[in-house]
């Protein structure tokens, strides 16, 4: 077909000096920060100077369940974004940044593709700026002072059968999963069980991500709970007096960073927690700055919309005081014909019966994000594969979910293939039609917040918790977090906690085999079924196909 790659056009980018993005936005050169030509952090002073500006319209990209035919999320993401300045309207998009665990595992990037990507594309999928680097690192050092704290005579009365805080990498590496520290004698402490969970699973990075500003920053952090004592009572960071170094470490990490799509326009990149295991929004910092210097911020929440969106709703909007004025759920005909029983190899055949028995899947997104209140389109990422009878088959039942489905070429032609997905978009978020509501209230107890979103989003019969699991719960609502909200750790594959299960199923249950309080983060983890807070590799990583050509240049990222 003679297409280009997406790591070719991301090359042949004519990138603009980050000075001239943040322009574009009012930025003052002298408020960025700049790491190197095309990347820079936006101060904290110019942030604050913005309080009192009105904000602009935020619009929000899910997606139905991912399959292995791949949805695009992020690419729509951009594309609409785009498609929105192409129509002269002053937009900005929000994203998350790429976790080198899956990038060398299995999912590869996470800058968008085609002509819809954000660059530059390396950096982004790697180092970047270092925020991944200095969350590990305040993590990690929280991890050091605990275990050095009960070294020094254990002041504070730790059970060291009850240490609460693992310790993170930013790989996927299954081996860490399960470990005994401390072995090796008296001078290096007392041996105990402990583990690893991945980078963008910890709770220093949901902080990061939810925090205000740096003073609200440190405060979360001293709120972590890291350990009980005997009498089962907690241990907070701020205990061990690390809420300040960790802050440190994270000073600039706080400030999110500015980039730039293929067509120039701005895009904020800042923060990443996991959306199966976390809460999978970008920086709440990010997001309100793009809000007051953008008319229309176009964000993205992980996965399909029973888990990013869900928690966006419940979690991010909640806590940030955000309202979103539309949604838009991404789809493609290759996805519905996989929903519909289709195999990975048949998917270039027409196959419109598949794509119709495929679209429940689509439906209940669509039905779960309109029960929040907000109005939804959806977008169909084309493929060349697609037919116009596929294409018509997914408009049609839509349309008999009273939405509307608009096809989108960003892939192939960049923003001039989502104009009619922009112009629509625009009009729905200037007719402010969105009346916003989280699904559950604050002050609902924490098994029931579980039950509404196992049964409203997953359509589930019931919730599986034994014994143990409701007492913890109705523990930490004595200890008066039961106000907080969930947040699911459950397969992305699926409505249901069997990642084979596709469609649009009912009848089954959610077996909930953990639950963590993250309690600086303001959140409660409910761990569903086989999900892994630190993923391992697969047979054949992405890993292997990665290298410097003898040009110098990177090869197999993407």
């Amino acid at each position: 077909m003679g297409y280009k790659s997406d790591i070719e056009i991301a090359r042949e980018a004519k990138k603009q000096p980050i000075q001239e993005i943040g322009a574009k936005l009012g930025i003052p050169a002298e408020d960025l920060l700049p790491y190197g030509h095309d990347k820079a952090k936006v101060s904290e002073a110019f942030i604050k100077g913005l309080a009192g500006r009105e904000n602009g319209k935020l619009i929000l990209v899910t997606a139905i369940n991912p399959t292995p035919a791949g949805e695009g999320k992020t690419t729509t993401t951009v594309g609409l974004g785009d498609g929105l300045n192409r129509i002269g309207k002053k937009a900005a998009i929000c994203i998350r940044e790429a976790s080198l665990g899956p990038c060398f595992g299995m999912k590869g990037g996470a800058a968008g593709g085609g002509y819809a990507q954000v660059v530059p594309m390396e950096e982004m999928n790697l180092h970047f700026t270092g925020d991944f680097h200095a969350i590990t690192s305040a993590h990690n050092l929280l991890s050091a002072m605990i275990d050095n704290h009960i070294y020094w005579g254990n002041e504070l009365e730790i059970d060291i059968r009850r240490v609460a805080w693992r310790r993170v990498v930013d790989m996927n590496d299954r081996a860490l999963r399960q470990i005994t520290a401390s072995l090796g004698g008296v001078a290096n402490g007392f041996p105990r069980e402990a583990g690893f969970d991945i980078t963008v699973a910890s709770e220093v990075m949901a902080c990061l991500c939810l925090a205000d500003d740096l003073a609200d920053l440190q405060k979360r952090l001293g709120d972590i709970i890291v350990a009980y004592r005997r009498d089962r009572s907690p241990v907070y960071c701020r205990d061990l007096k690390a809420d300040g170094a960790m802050t440190v470490l994270l000073k600039d990490a706080m400030q999110p960073n500015l980039v730039q799509t293929l067509e120039n326009n701005p895009a904020f990149v800042h923060g990443g927690p996991f959306a199966n295991i976390a809460h999978g929004c970008n920086s709440v910092i990010a997001t309100k700055t793009a809000l007051k210097l953008a008319d229309y911020v176009v964000t993205e929440a992980g996965f399909g919309a029973d888990l990013g969106a869900e928690k966006f709703m419940n979690i991010k909007c909640r806590k940030a005081g955000l309202a979103p004025s539309a949604v838009v759920v991404v789809a493609t005909v290759r996805a519905m014909k996989m929903n519909g029983g289709v195999a990975k190899a048949d998917l270039g055949a027409e196959n419109v019966e598949a794509v119709k028995k495929g679209c429940p899947n689509l439906g209940r997104h669509i039905e779960n994000v309109k029960s929040f209140g907000v109005p939804v389109v959806v977008a169909i990422n084309h493929f060349v594969t697609d037919t116009d009878a596929e294409v018509q088959a997914v408009k049609d039942y839509v349309a008999s979910m009273g939405s509307e489905a608009i096809l989108c070429q960003h892939w192939a032609k960049g923003s001039e293939g989502t104009e009619e997905l922009a112009t629509r978009v625009a009009q729905i978020a200037d007719a402010d039609m969105a009346n916003f509501a989280p699904l559950y209230p604050d002050e609902m107890g924490l098994f029931d917040k579980i039950e509404t979103i196992a049964k409203r989003i997953y359509r589930a019969d019931e919730v599986l918790a034994d014994k143990k699991i409701r007492d913890q719960l109705r523990q930490w609502e004595d200890q008066g977090y039961g106000h907080l909200p969930v947040c699911m750790a459950k397969t992305q594959y699926s409505f249901s906690t069997d990642p084979n299960l596709r469609g649009a199923p009912t009848g089954h249950s959610v077996p909930v085999r953990e639950v963590r309080l993250s309690a600086g983060a303001g959140f409660i983890v409910v761990i569903c079924g086989e999900i892994m807070t630190m993923p391992g590799l697969p047979r054949v990583p992405s890993a292997e196909q990665i290298m410097l050509n003898a040009d110098g240049q990177i090869e197999g990222l993407f």
